[in-house]
Parts: C-alpha cells; sequence; structure tokens
C-alpha cells in the first residue's frame, strides 16, 4: 500500500502560509537541520519512514476467483481484519454488489479499493422495533418488541429519550447473540434505554466507518444507501462513508449515492482528501466536513442533488474547496457557518441551488460565525426560485473575502438577488465579483 501521509499538508502550504500560525509552523520546520533520511529501514516503532515497498499485501474479496469469497460485509469485514493484523495493506473488492447488514469497520493502513461503479457496496432494508424491557447504562442487552427481520452480526442504531433532561441519545452498536427476541450487544450501552421513554432499534449503519484510526484510503467504489428501503441516519451518526476522531484519509473515486441521511461525513477528522468522488442524490449532505476537522482538502468532485452540497459544520479550518462541481442541491450549493474559519473556496461551480449558492450561516452571534474565509473565483448560477440568493451573508458574519466571483442569473430577474449582506452583517470585502441578471445585484440590508 502507498498512502499519501504527508501530501494533504505539503499541498496546502501556500493556503497555510495565509495565517500566521501557518506560517510559523513551516518557518520552525524548515529550520529543522537534522539529516535527511536517506536509507529508510524497516525499524521497530518508527511509523514515520519506511522504505518504498514493490510490493505490499493485498486480498481480494469476491463473489469468486478472490482470496476471500463471498458477497456481503462478513466477507469484506475478513478482509480487512486479515491485513490490519499484519500491519495494514490492500483490500481488492472484485467487481459485484455486496450487500451489507452491518458496516465495514476500516483500521489503520488499510486502502479498500474496488473498480468504480462494478464493485457497488449496497444497504440492505432496513427494519424497525421497540424495547419491551428496561436496559440500564450498564447493561449489554436489549429485548426487541418484535424481532423479526433482526440477525446476530447485524449492525443496528439504538435512540433514546434521557428521562430527566428530555435529550436524545443515538448509538450504533451490533448484535452479537440472541435467545429469541432477547439480543446481546458488542458493547454496554451506556445510557439508559427505559421503556417510558419508546427506544427504538433500527437496522441503519454507515456503509463504511472507522473511529481513532489513521492512514485509511477508500478508493474506486460505489456505495448505495439504498435511501427507498431504509429509515433515517443523520450525518452525525452515519453516512455512506462516516469516519470519527481519525486522519490522514483519502477518499478517491468514490460514488456515494442515495443514502437516506448524508454521502459522505467525517466528524473530528484531520488532514482529509477528498477527490475526485461523486455524492449524489442523498437525503442531507453531499459532503459533510464535521465538527472540529481540520485541513480537508476537497478537490474535482461532483455533488449533484442532495440536500447541500458542501456543509462545513462547526469549527473546520484551514481548508481548501476547489474545482468541484454543485448543482441541484436542493437547499445550499455550499453551507458555512459556526467558527469555520481560514478556508478557502475557490474555482467551484455552483449551479441551480434550491434557495442560495453559497449560505454564510447566522449562527449564535458575534464569535460563532465563519470568519477569515476567502470565496474566490466560483461561479454560481440560477439559485433558488424567484426570490432565491447568490451568495447569502447572514447574521454578525465579518472579516471574510468574497473576490472575483462570477454570480449570473439566467431565468430572469424576478425578486433574485446577487449578494445579500444581512442587516447585522460586520465587514466583509467584496471585490471584483460579476454579477449580473438580478432584480438587485447587491443587497445591503445594514443600510435599510
Amino acid at each position: 500500500m502507498n498512502l499519501p501521509r504527508n501530501s494533504a499538508a505539503i499541498s496546502r502550504r501556500d493556503l497555510l502560509r495565509a495565517s500566521v500560525a501557518g506560517a510559523a509552523a513551516i518557518s520552525f520546520a524548515r529550520a529543522d537541520d537534522r539529516p535527511a533520511v536517506t536509507t529508510p529501514r524497516a525499524t521497530s516503532g518508527d511509523s514515520a519512514v519506511e522504505p518504498n515497498w514493490e510490493q505490499r499485501l493485498t486480498v481480494t474479496v469476491g463473489p469468486k476467483d478472490a482470496d476471500i469469497m463471498g458477497a456481503n460485509d462478513k466477507a469484506i469485514q475478513a478482509a480487512v481484519d486479515y491485513v490490519a493484523r499484519l500491519g495494514g495493506g490492500t483490500v481488492n473488492v472484485l467487481p459485484g454488489t455486496y450487500r451489507l447488514r452491518n458496516s465495514i469497520f476500516l483500521s489503520s493502513n488499510v486502502r479498500l479499493a474496488g473498480s468504480r461503479e462494478d464493485s457497488i457496496l449496497l444497504k440492505e432494508p432496513s427494519v424497525e422495533t421497540t424495547l419491551t424491557l428496561d436496559s440500564d447504562w450498564y447493561d449489554q442487552e436489549i429485548t426487541l418488541a418484535d424481532a423479526s427481520g433482526f440477525n446476530v452480526g447485524d449492525g443496528v442504531c439504538l435512540r433514546t429519550k434521557d428521562a430527566d433532561t428530555g435529550a436524545t441519545h443515538v448509538l450504533r452498536r451490533t448484535l452479537v447473540a440472541r435467545n429469541g427476541n432477547r439480543f446481546k450487544l458488542d458493547k454496554a450501552l451506556r445510557e439508559n434505554f427505559w421503556t417510558g421513554s419508546a427506544p427504538t432499534v433500527t437496522s441503519v449503519f454507515p456503509l463504511v466507518t472507522a473511529e481513532f484510526m489513521s492512514h485509511i484510503a477508500i478508493e474506486n467504489l460505489a456505495l448505495d444507501g439504498n435511501k427507498e428501503n431504509n429509515a433515517y441516519l443523520d450525518g452525525n451518526y452515519g453516512g455512506c462513508i462516516w469516519f470519527q476522531d481519525c486522519s490522514n484519509l483519502v477518499f478517491r473515486g468514490v460514488t456515494a449515492r442515495n443514502n437516506n441521511g448524508d454521502g459522505i461525513s467525517w466528524q473530528i477528522c484531520h488532514d482529509v482528501i477528498v477527490e475526485d468522488c461523486y455524492s449524489h442524490d442523498n437525503q442531507d449532505l453531499g459532503l459533510h466536513p464535521g465538527s472540529g476537522s481540520q485541513r480537508p482538502l476537497i478537490r474535482n468532485n461532483r455533488l449533484e442533488r442532495n440536500g447541500i452540497g458542501i456543509f462545513f459544520c462547526w469549527g473546520v479550518k484551514y481548508g481548501l474547496a476547489e474545482r468541484n462541481r454543485i448543482e441541484d442541491n436542493r437547499d445550499y450549493g455550499i453551507s458555512i457557518g459556526h467558527r469555520d474559519n481560514e478556508n478557502v473556496v475557490r474555482g467551484n461551480d455552483v449551479l441551480r441551488s434550491g434557495k442560495a449558492g453559497i449560505l454564510f450561516r447566522p449562527e449564535r452571534g458575534e464569535g460563532f460565525t465563519a470568519q477569515g474565509n476567502r470565496f474566490e473565483n466560483n461561479r454560481v448560477v440560477d439559485s433558488g426560485a424567484d426570490d432565491g440568493v447568490g451568495i447569502d451573508v447572514q447574521g454578525v458574519t465579518a472579516s471574510n473575502v468574497i473576490a472575483r466571483n462570477e454570480i449570473r442569473e439566467t431565468r430572469g430577474p424576478a425578486s433574485r438577488i446577487g449578494i445579500r449582506l444581512g442587516a447585522e452583517t460586520g465587514a466583509n470585502e467584496l471585490t471584483g465579483n460579476t454579477v449580473e441578471g438580478f432584480s438587485v445585484a447587491v443587497q445591503d440590508l445594514r443600510k435599510a
């Protein structure tokens, strides 16, 4: 396997120079006078430097003529676990349709690769029921009202309301043993699931996932969430791809489609590359760089017919989104907000968004909105209905640059607005933008 461990950071040096912290970090790195490693060796405990081996461990999975034969999650998981036990390698998913009753759980230093649209991971239809007996937070079992359609080995999502606060708790578990309607879980609940709060269990899960892992690649696979036959699971807990607390990830050449939730979601994950992917027809977000994610690189993707194309969640920083084609998304092409700072969004085509092409969210007020971001050389065309907005800057959003963008309306002006600055919006730099075909080119509500 040849994962680009450092390529994300290197390719963003120009971006990092835009911040004092980034410049200082680079200066420190260049001041390091240690001698270069000219003859690397495999040394125990050294994960930073290793020879570039001509051949690495590869295991094939497929319906036939494969190292591990099968067409379900168990076959793929067996291959992943095998290469992970030996320190990493590639799992090559041969052409075929693989039906999933549970997630594929990836480990560090594993590459999962397929044959583009010929290697399809398909989510099986979901079932849902309630619990008939209380389970306390330390329990590792649940009792179902109706166990029809649930099998040992299935991935499930458990939901309940907190008896004291009313907050919703969402847990993902695997069913590992049973007696009739009574199932053991792979891990303890760690929350109270009491029948008075109407808890449910549903066989929904992310198709491919990992937590607390690093140096993983997913390439050239088609992931189908089977939206019409599956219950909803939002992008904080699932997606065709869903990762949390990971780093150095590569998602390349992946199709993430038809999911009742997000296409590709990563939460608190750093140095993530999403490149040449096609995320389409998902219920929620095409790409979801999630809370706290640092330095994402989002490049050359097609994001079509999702709820939102790219959703910068909370505290996404020092990212680069460029040359993506974002079209026909039902709400917004790009949405950015809660402390999403110092990102560059450039050279994207944002076409036919349902409400607005680009949204700066209002959030909670001063100190919470996006700042220090640069939106440059994007093409934003035909946004919203008759009252649609090309770029909508809401709340107290300030200190962003919106420069040299082409914002056009080809359907007639109606009540459409090119750029709208909200009544409380702070100082943002608007320069060199081309705004044509609107009823109002730039609406500044601060002057109203």
